[in-house]
């Protein structure tokens, strides 16, 4: 059975926790050891350097060792601290640090071939060594017997008992680092539970699941993101159901006219003639045309499309577009006028799809403005590296309300209008992806005309 993440995290912050006692632990006595112990042989050494001058001169008096062999008296007298000055009276009542630390009776004085002469017996060749030398000669050796091997020689059991400490300090340790590794990982795992549950119920279908975001760390991050994920997901299922809802409707129309037509003929109530055929034939191009504006409005939402990317002349493009729309304004008694300027406009952009843009926005003008009306489209460099088409028409106008729903799929702004008069009301939801596609964007507004004004803003070549 694998461990879940609680135990895992548990597991790891505990393991952590002991190494550091280890760590602490076995640095503390090392330290104690290299440190303390040595500092006190170093004081030790500084006594023995204030002893080597009395030996030396007790050489010289005897001409060796014979007064002191195996009198350890006699080395206690030349190892006594020096008279203090009289500016000095507290130090006879204060013994150096060394001879309260038992330096002198861990001290010896050897033969130069490390035989004892007197001192203590455990001193030896292994011992911390001073010479004793006389005009160059090494005449014997001032040798202390290291604090650490006096302690353990002299008293294992405080050594044991320190080990039995220092056990059951890492012991208390190691418990109390496992309660707080089990609370803190508790406390953690915590909003990752929460996540999960939302997960869990999310994946059921309940969109409107919301994780509460109680910090401001990685897991508040973390509670943020998926509430973010779990709107969005909500919103394209709603627009889901209403593109559903839009696609049914909008081919029930066209099928209900063209089966009532059909019926009508097989029951003798219409005639078969050329205008009845004209009639399913526009019903049948409508509905084909509904069909097409889906693909391509699917195609521009999934980012599927396929745009070719090259430097072009938007103002070519534009007068190009003019050029094939112009017969049609004047055949719908519609004044139209284009402003755009001769130098180019560069950009990195796909032709094609930008003639596609210009048709659609030319289009809906064309459709929604009153006969008699006008219709004007300007181009020019704008601020920052942007180029802009703008393009307006007259009546009728747009309520201020519905102008930011103009690029939605399916929304006409005036119910009324029929698919005789109207067009699939896809047009301006393609329009807005192929910009949004050229790192563009587009805006509606009311027009000074009195209809509406489209605005297009395209990111200049650099």
């Amino acid at each position: 059975m694998r461990p879940n993440v609680t135990a895992k995290l548990f597991l790891t912050m505990l393991a952590s926790c002991a190494l550091v006692v280890l760590i602490h632990g076995l640095a503390g006595r090392i330290a104690f050891q290299r440190g303390f112990m040595d500092y006190l042989n170093e004081q030790g050494v500084q006594r023995m350097q204030e002893i080597l001058p009395r030996l030396r001169q007790e050489w010289r008096e005897q001409g060796g060792w014979q007064r002191l062999q195996g009198d350890l008296s006699a080395l206690g007298v030349l190892m006594r601290p020096a008279a203090p000055s009289s500016d000095d009276a507290d130090a006879l009542r204060v013994p150096p640090l060394s001879d309260q630390t038992g330096a002198i009776f861990r001290m010896a004085l050897l033969h130069p071939d490390y035989r004892l002469v007197t001192g203590n017996p455990e001193a030896g060749a292994r011992s911390i060594l001073l010479p004793v030398e006389i005009d160059g000669a090494t005449v014997g050796w001032l040798a202390m017997v290291p604090f650490e091997q006096a302690l353990i020689a002299g008293d294992v059991r405080f050594y044991e008992a320190q080990l039995r400490a220092w056990w059951i300090i890492g012991i208390c340790s190691v418990l109390l680092a496992a309660v707080l590794a089990g609370l803190l990982a508790r406390a953690l795992l915590r909003p990752l539970r929460s996540v999960t549950h939302a997960v869990r119920r999310l994946a059921e279908g309940d969109f409107a699941t919301r994780v509460p975001v109680s910090t401001r760390d990685e897991l508040g991050v973390l509670a943020q993101s998926f509430n973010l994920l779990a709107q969005g997901l909500g919103r394209n299922e709603s627009a889901r159901r209403s593109l559903m809802a839009d696609v049914s409707h909008e081919l029930r129309t066209p099928l209900a006219v063209m089966r009532a037509d059909l019926e009508a003929m097989q029951d003798g109530i219409s005639p078969v003639n050329a205008e009845a055929l004209a009639a399913l034939h526009q019903q049948v191009g409508q509905l084909g045309q509904l069909v097409d504006d889906l693909h391509e409005l699917s195609l521009t939402d999934a980012g599927t499309l396929a745009y070719r990317h090259e430097p072009i002349d938007l103002a070519a493009v534009v007068r190009a577009s003019v050029a094939g729309m112009a017969a049609r304004f004047e055949a719908a008694g519609l004044a139209f006028q284009a402003d755009v300027p001769a130098q180019p406009l560069r950009l990195v952009g796909d032709e094609q799809r930008l003639q596609q843009l210009l048709a659609n926005l030319l289009n809906n003008a064309l459709r929604y403005t009153d006969r008699g009306g006008q219709v004007r489209l300007h181009g020019e460099r704008g601020d920052a590296h942007w180029l802009r088409l703008t393009l307006e028409d007259s009546a009728p106008g747009v309520a201020e309300d519905k102008l930011s729903h103009l690029f939605e799929r399916f929304y006409r702004a005036d119910a009324s209008r029929n698919r005789s008069s109207g067009g699939s009301g896809l047009g301006l939801a393609i329009c807005r992806n192929i910009v949004e596609a050229h790192g563009g964007r587009i805006t509606a507004t009311a027009s000074p005309l009195g209809g509406l004004c489209i605005t297009v803003e395209l990111p200049e070549a650099a």
